[in-house]
């Protein structure tokens, strides 16, 4: 099962790093507890649309640039989730053959 949570707080972790932003300044820009914004990162918490709107401007990240991230990663987690049916062989009949899924 994908988490929307987890993605969204790996998306805003690499943004931060990327940007050279340690949580502490991140936390006094967005005024957010800087042990909230650990939680989020960590997907132990899910963030409020106004509390990503705060994350997003103390990143200097537009809202639809992170959730484009998020759709991007959730979608690439789902297709590796897929079930492939892998055919087996029924009984002693070499040829027939039947799906797993």
């Amino acid at each position: 099962m994908v988490l929307f949570r987890r993605i969204l707080g790996e998306v805003l972790r690499a943004h931060r790093m990327r940007r050279g932003l340690t949580l502490r300044e991140v936390s006094a820009e967005a005024r957010v507890s800087l042990g909230y914004i650990s939680e989020i990162e960590r997907g132990q918490k899910e963030a409020s649309s106004e509390l990503l709107a705060s994350l997003c401007g103390a990143l200097d990240l537009p809202l639809s640039d992170v959730l484009r991230d998020v759709s991007d990663a959730v979608a690439v987690e789902e297709r590796a989730l897929e079930i492939v049916p892998t055919p087996i062989t029924v009984g002693s009949r070499p040829g027939v053959v039947a799906s797993a899924a």
